[in-house]
């Protein structure tokens, strides 16, 4: 079966189009762990981790659904929040794949863009490559000689497999033990770059949680040869997207969940539907300060630009999240995001995190 041109991203005219949500109070990124099963066993998984609920509860411990009770749910979500983009992860959100063979046409429908993360355990239909506003991705975490024991049985020989024909692109966790062999890095991106099922790959650093120790966590020496050798390999590889302001910000990451802008503009919703995870999709108490998110660092990125003047992205998305903490108290919702209610993320201290109320 030969591969499908690949389906567009969100354009700039449906970004502008999304920020009149923010000003009347919706986020416009929603995430949801559609369900709490995994055949996986990932070291450093934090959707498993005690502290990512919060309250003593854990993703396995709480009541998932499946059949019409789940695709009802997240249509439900979708149509309360009204986000521009939706992230279905898990778990592994593939256990659910006749569940999402209904949802996601809908979402389309809803002129929603969503985004399926995926081990690429289990085969990804071929019957999704026509849905519009639909991207897969795979998590691939390094060369087979990690990745095949950290991720088994999603293992690179079955992800092959389960690809074929298809169009995804591949997400990339980089840890410690991948700088310990030189030309690594390029070996990595070279490889899924001469993928024809591949569109784009894209980078994330191991993030923990405050006060962890693990040999997943990079030290500041692999941050800065991530930021010297990313941007040159991307320019050698176009699938491979990275640049030199993306170095950056992985370099100087947000300082707290109220410096970040990829947790304000999001709301997280775990596998019952409605436990909230807070204060961002990594749940806990995240060190910010070792961040690698690669949706936080692009939009950490972004906030920078110019846009008129001496004003910058940062200072528009402030004054919109404003403008919509006052609509939402006009309207007394009830289901706004924690990080939007007064006060939230005022602390004087800069690194206390906002806990998700009960």
């Amino acid at each position: 079966m030969p591969a499908t041109t690949p389906n567009p991203s969100v354009t700039p005219r449906e970004v502008m189009a999304a920020w009149g949500r923010i000003l009347s109070g919706s986020v416009p990124m929603l995430s949801i762990e559609i369900t709490r099963e995994c055949p996986l066993s990932c070291p450093g998984c934090y959707a498993y981790g005690d502290a990512h609920l919060g309250a003593g509860v854990t993703l396995s411990q709480l009541h998932d659904y499946h059949g019409d009770k789940l695709v009802d749910g997240v249509v439900d979500l979708v149509r309360k929040h009204k986000p521009l983009h939706v992230s279905l992860v898990g778990g592994e959100p593939m256990i659910r794949h006749r569940e999402l063979s209904r949802i996601l046409p809908q979402l389309s429908a809803m002129s929603v863009f969503t985004l399926v993360v995926t081990s690429g355990v289990i085969p990804v239909p071929p019957e999704w490559m026509s849905i519009s506003r639909l991207r897969v991705a795979i998590s691939v975490d390094g060369l087979p000689e990690h990745h095949d024991i950290r991720r088994k049985p999603a293992t690179y020989e079955k992800i092959l497999k389960n690809i074929e024909g298809r169009r995804v692109n591949v997400h990339w966790v980089i840890t410690r033990p991948m700088f310990e062999r030189a030309g690594y890095l390029e070996e990595y991106v070279a490889f899924w770059s001469a993928r024809s099922e591949v569109d784009r790959i894209w980078v994330s650093v191991y993030t923990p949680q405050i006060g962890e120790q693990s040999p997943e966590m990079l030290t500041t020496p692999n941050r800065e040869t991530l930021a010297r050798e990313l941007p040159e390999l991307a320019k050698r590889y176009p699938k491979f997207l990275f640049n030199d302001r993306l170095a950056n910000a992985f370099t100087k990451p947000p300082k707290s969940p109220a410096d970040c802008v990829f947790a304000k503009m999001s709301a997280n919703y775990s596998a019952d539907l409605k436990s909230r995870v807070e204060p961002c999709v990594f749940g806990g108490t995240p060190d910010c300060s070792q961040c690698g998110c690669a949706a936080s660092m692009g939009m950490h990125m972004v906030r920078g630009v110019k846009v008129a003047g001496g004003l910058k992205v940062g200072h528009f998305i402030g004054t919109s999240v404003a403008i919509g903490r006052l609509a939402n108290r006009l309207k007394l919702r009830p289901d706004r995001t924690v990080r939007w209610k007064p006060g939230a993320g005022s602390s004087k201290d800069e690194n206390t995190l906002v806990q998700i109320e009960s």
